[in-house]
């Protein structure tokens, strides 16, 4: 069978980006964006072609208590097509919007490639949120089909909405047994799309504001991942652990497009408690090549024994949040491995990123990937500078960029002008075009006239040993206007009495200027989105709420409660 041109293409580009895996600038220059044509079905037109006959491994699945799956790509294929059949003999059309309410489990793969195939549009969705949050979302997301497991039925009994409702697992009253599906009739299924036909609609982590509805067409995270593939250092024949959770863009990232793209294997480990010792067992067992994880797995490895550099790991990634250079450090010596950081949103793929065998510069999240034009933009002037708002360039092809916010012309057209695409993220760049982040535009104050980057002030608070993680906020103040306030998630072993509150301010205030000092801490179990990002909207408000009502925090420790910290300002 002949390849079609769109394939060719795309593959073409894919191979070129793995050739020069180890060149940036080579893979910078080179690089253009595949023309894919006007009808670009990523799970039929690459899944299809890279995994007919394929008997290699595309997913394989461990459990807590040692249960195993593997899927070939050949057996992918052909579950993924009879589904495909089995949901259009249940009333799910071209552009329908489907819900999916699934955990890293078999299903959730083949129902993705399903739902691509017959031209509908995925709505990944977390199995942590609850009835009030599915009830907005159905209704905004304008949801056709819901497929969930079975536990989680009972969280729709309170949803309003003419959608179907497809249940995995026991059988459930009202809903239609996805087990069905195992005895439909298979073949071929190929409903015809537009490249710019919406394919996945994802929610954003709502760190400031109710999560917003982030449209992908058909080639936007389906070609665009091709930098994501680039910045992860994936190969053919790999096997890929990232740590991520169904329902946000890094598990579309990491877990469905990129490896696939790269016919690679992606590796899951399912468990109930995080456990380091566990994780590094898998890491050995499984024999990973390339594992990203979240800033936060990170944190709590190193406050653990890592132990040795499991044998065929090669390449570790973070993404999520910026990445502190102390844990970067602690893993370097553990392992002689360098963690690589990278950088994009929910509507983009990966857009800056440490890539294999660039020159790592100690606390940049790296250099503009191939394909995608990064300028910082004064928010103030609107000018080109270097220390502003990581923009896209849109006079330039942005393949890798949503096609708006669903339900939302205004809120897409804020993001979208004058000519640019606004992450909202605030970077400085060197003279060798390294892009260090600085912090969101929300999030940086100002005290004493400064302005303060909460991250940089978190990057050295996080070198204390009693420090998990911490978020930095602004704390009115009559004198500096604000001052800085650090809430602190303590490491094990960690009392959160005086003597620790102490020891966490001297330490700041000897790794600090005095404009960034930090004055007040407290011990506390920092609120998180479902995505696990920090809600420091949640925080500030709270030192809002306490200024005007002029109250003293109960919990809170400042650093005139220490007299050896008051004879120095």
């Amino acid at each position: 069978m002949t390849e079609r041109t769109s394939t060719t293409n795309f593959r073409r580009a894919r191979d070129q980006l793995l050739e020069l895996r180890s060149d940036h600038p080579g893979a910078s220059a080179a690089f253009v964006w595949p023309d894919v044509g006007d009808s670009f079905n990523w799970a039929v037109d690459w899944f299809d072609v890279i995994g007919t006959g394929n008997d290699k491994t595309a997913l394989w699945i461990v459990e807590e208590d040692g249960r195993e799956l593997k899927v070939s790509f050949d057996e992918m294929v052909t579950r993924s097509d009879q589904v495909a059949s089995w949901l259009l003999t249940h009333g799910v059309q071209k552009g329908d919007h489907v819900m999916l309410m699934l955990g890293n489990q078999v299903e959730l793969w083949e129902t993705m490639l399903a739902i691509m195939k017959v031209g509908a549009v995925i709505l990944p969705t977390s199995t942590v949120l609850g009835t009030t949050d599915l009830a907005d979302r159905v209704l905004r997301a304008d949801v056709h089909h819901v497929i969930a497991n079975t536990a989680d039925t009972a969280k729709f009994d309170g949803v309003d909405g003419t959608y179907s409702r497809i249940c995995v697992g026991e059988p459930a009253d009202g809903w239609t047994d996805y087990a069905d599906s195992l005895r439909a009739a298979g073949g071929k299924v190929h409903v015809p799309v537009s490249s710019d036909d919406p394919s996945l609609i994802y929610f954003t982590s709502g760190t400031t504001s109710k999560p917003k509805m982030v449209v992908h067409s058909q080639t936007s995270y389906p070609v665009g991942h091709l930098t994501t593939m680039y910045w992860l250092g994936l190969r053919p024949g790999d096997v890929h652990l990232a740590i991520s959770s169904p329902g946000w863009g890094k598990h579309a990232w990491s877990c469905f497009f990129s490896p696939w793209i790269a016919e690679a294997t992606v590796f899951i480990y399912n468990y109930s408690r995080f456990d380091p010792a566990a994780l590094a067992h898998q890491l050995h067992r499984a024999a990973v090549s390339t594992f990203c994880a979240p800033p936060t797995v990170w944190r709590m490895l190193i406050q653990s024994d890592v132990g040795a550099k499991p044998a065929n790991l090669r390449e570790i990634l973070s993404a999520g949040e910026p990445l502190n250079p102390e844990v970067i450090s602690q893993i370097q010596r553990a392992w002689g491995l360098t963690i690589r950081d990278g950088y994009g949103q929910t509507e983009t793929t990966a857009i800056v990123g440490n890539v294999p065998g660039s020159r790592l510069k100690a606390g940049s999240m790296g250099l503009p990937l191939p394909g995608v034009a990064v300028v910082l933009v004064d928010p103030i002037t609107g000018e080109l500078t270097e220390e502003g708002e990581i923009c896209l360039d849109l006079t330039s092809l942005a393949v890798n960029l949503m096609s708006g916010y669903h339900g939302d012309i205004a809120r897409s057209a804020e993001v979208l002008r004058d000519g640019f695409f606004h992450t909202g993220d605030v970077a400085n760049r060197d003279e060798h075009g390294y892009l260090t982040f600085i912090g969101r535009t929300d999030d940086i104050f100002k005290s004493s006239d400064y302005k303060v980057s909460p991250f940089e002030v978190e990057s050295v608070l996080i070198e204390h040993p009693a420090v998990m993680e911490a978020a930095v906020v602004p704390a009115p103040d009559d004198t500096r206007l604000n001052i800085a306030k650090a809430y602190v998630a303590l490491a094990a072993g960690w009392a959160p009495d005086a003597e620790t509150a102490l020891a966490v301010l001297r330490h700041a205030r000897n790794g600090l200027p005095p404009y960034m000092r930090v004055r007040r801490v407290e011990f506390f179990e920092l609120p998180k989105t479902n995505s696990g990002k920090i809600r420091r909207v949640e925080l500030r408000a709270r030192e809002n709420d306490a200024a005007a009502a002029n109250v003293r925090l109960a919990d809170e420790w400042r650093d005139d409660q220490f007299p050896e910290l008051k004879k120095r300002s």
